[in-house]
Formats: structure tokens, C-alpha cells, sequence
């Protein structure tokens, strides 16, 4: 491979990765902006969107409708795993959080470590410790590029990925329900008082933010062949960094930072020692909230921008 090949190879690992880190990221700065919480159970609903993504794409693949039906059965494994995780997320909002929406802050944190280590036992008594294979359907058929290779799951992967991102600003632009959402994360008193639905507007929150980890569940899950009952941690880890990284409470800024998380952790392994490519990460975000603690896109005061 030609060194301009071998740079091209690692802009597309660094997309891949950055747009699940990207996916993930969404779901913390979203429910932040509404709420001002940060959602440790998030990891954790992003590893059930891969576990039953893992079932339902199993069960298809043991009666034939992989190599048959391919399309229609990526439309019923990414529908079904964000529609149980969205549930999941109300469900959360519902018995852990709006119970004590008007308690102290700490309060509200404690029950999200809570929520969180229940969900993570509860997969590990059901989907067990081990690693769980992935059906493999992708291959590595894809296309050459200036001597990259580019495969088909990561072309797949990559464009739902930002079409994912593309329809959530699109729905906070320009629908009646996304202008909610704004105005809601701007002053809930002052939306309250205008005649929106603020338990509404939340529990749509709970449905958008989680549905958007579940699918990044899944990708992960397509592209790396396995998945496990405590792989959220990590990369809550880095969702919630690339969410600090572009202020916290911006989804534009959830997108790049996810991009740029992903982007340096993988041209670090690619030019310099791999072992160091996490403590890169962390380092870059203390730099960048050192001299801009807001984050790149953060502006003060926390708030859902667009």
C-alpha cells in the first residue's frame, strides 16, 4: 500500500469510528440540554441496542433472509433494536429520573450510576460474560481507492451513520417537536408557561437520544464481529468526552467532537505508539477545556444549539 493510501485507510477508520463516538455523543448532550443530566445508563443502552440487534439479526439470518431480503432485513434489525432501547429510555426517564426532576443534583447522578450498574448486570445474567459473535454479512468485499480499501460494512456503516445525523437536524429544525426541544432546553419555565408539553418534550428525548445509541450498538457490533455485555464502558468513555469536547449540550458540536475523538485515536495507533492512543484522547480534551471550558461549540451556559 502507498503511503497516500495507507493516510486514505485511516481518514476512513478515523470516520467510522468518529461517527459511532458521534452517535453515541448525541444522546448525552441531548438529554443534558433537556434535562441537565448526564445519562450514565447510556453505555449501557447502547449495549442492549447490540445485543438485540445480535437476536434479531440471527433469527433472520437462521431462516434465509440475509442473502434474500438484505435490505429489508437491515431495516428490521436497526428498527427493532432502536425501538426496544427507545422504550428502554422512556422507561428509564419514567421509574429514574422524573422522580427526582426537582431533587438536588446529586440525587439525579446517584440514580443514573444506579440505573446504570442494574442494566449492566441485568445483561450480564442474561447474554452471559463472554464475547457474543456477531453474524458476519459484510465480508471484505468493498472498493479500492488510491490503494485503500474501503469494505462495504464500512460504506454501510458510515452513510447511515450520517444520514442518522442529517434526519436528527433536520427533526430539530424543522419540525413543531424539535422547536420544543429548543425552547425547552432554553428555559423550561418560559416553554411551560407558552403551553408546551414539557413531560412530552422530555420523554421524546429519551426516545431520540437512546434509539441513536442502540444503532451505534449495532454498527459496532456489524463491523467488529462480537459484542459484550460490558463493552458500553468504554466507549460511554469516549462518547462522553467527544460530548464534553464540543460543549456539552450542542449537537453539532457532539458530531465533530465525536469525529475528532475518533480521528485521533486512530491516526495515533496508525503513526505512533498504539498503547498511548486513549491517554491522547483525554489529553487533547483537558487542552482544549483548559483554554475553552465551555468546548469547541459550547458557549457559557448550557444548551441544546443547532
Amino acid at each position: 500500500m502507498t503511503s497516500t493510501g495507507f493516510i486514505l485507510q485511516q481518514l476512513v477508520n478515523a470516520l467510522f469510528l468518529g461517527s459511532i463516538y458521534a452517535l453515541i455523543a448525541l444522546g448525552y448532550t441531548m438529554v443534558y440540554g433537556i434535562i441537565e443530566l448526564i445519562n450514565f445508563a447510556h453505555g449501557e443502552l447502547f449495549t442492549a441496542g447490540a445485543f438485540i440487534g445480535l437476536i434479531v439479526l440471527s433469527a433472520l439470518q437462521s431462516v434465509g433472509w440475509v442473502d434474500s431480503h438484505f435490505i429489508l432485513t437491515m431495516v428490521i434489525v436497526f428498527a427493532m433494536a432502536m425501538a426496544y432501547v427507545a422504550v428502554l429510555g422512556v422507561a428509564l426517564e419514567h421509574v429514574a429520573y422524573r422522580p427526582l426532576r426537582d431533587a438536588s443534583r446529586l440525587a439525579a447522578i446517584l440514580s443514573a450510576l444506579g440505573m446504570s450498574i442494574f442494566l449492566s448486570n441485568g445483561m450480564m445474567l442474561s447474554q452471559g460474560v463472554s464475547d457474543r459473535a456477531y453474524p458476519s454479512i459484510f465480508g471484505a468485499e468493498g472498493i479500492t481507492v488510491m490503494g485503500a480499501k474501503i469494505t462495504n460494512g464500512q460504506i454501510f456503516i458510515i452513510l447511515l451513520a450520517v444520514a442518522l445525523m442529517v434526519a436528527l437536524q433536520l427533526f430539530v429544525h424543522r419540525t413543531r417537536l424539535g422547536k420544543a426541544m429548543r425552547a425547552t432546553a432554553q428555559n423550561r419555565t418560559m416553554s411551560r408557561m407558552l403551553g408546551i408539553n414539557i413531560d412530552q418534550t422530555i420523554r421524546i428525548t429519551f426516545i431520540i437520544g437512546p434509539a441513536l445509541g442502540a444503532a451505534a450498538g449495532v454498527m459496532v457490533g456489524l463491523y467488529y464481529g462480537a459484542v459484550r455485555f460490558d463493552m458500553g464502558f468504554i466507549f460511554m468513555i469516549k462518547a462522553f468526552a467527544a460530548a464534553i469536547l464540543g460543549g456539552i449540550g450542542s449537537i453539532p458540536g457532539a458530531m465533530i467532537g465525536g469525529l475528532i475523538i475518533g480521528g485521533v485515536e486512530v491516526l495515533w495507533a496508525a503513526f505512533l505508539p498504539s498503547a498511548w492512543k486513549d491517554v491522547t484522547t483525554f489529553t487533547l480534551l483537558i487542552l482544549v477545556l483548559y483554554f475553552k471550558p465551555s468546548g469547541l461549540w459550547g458557549q457559557g451556559d448550557v444548551e441544546v444549539r443547532v
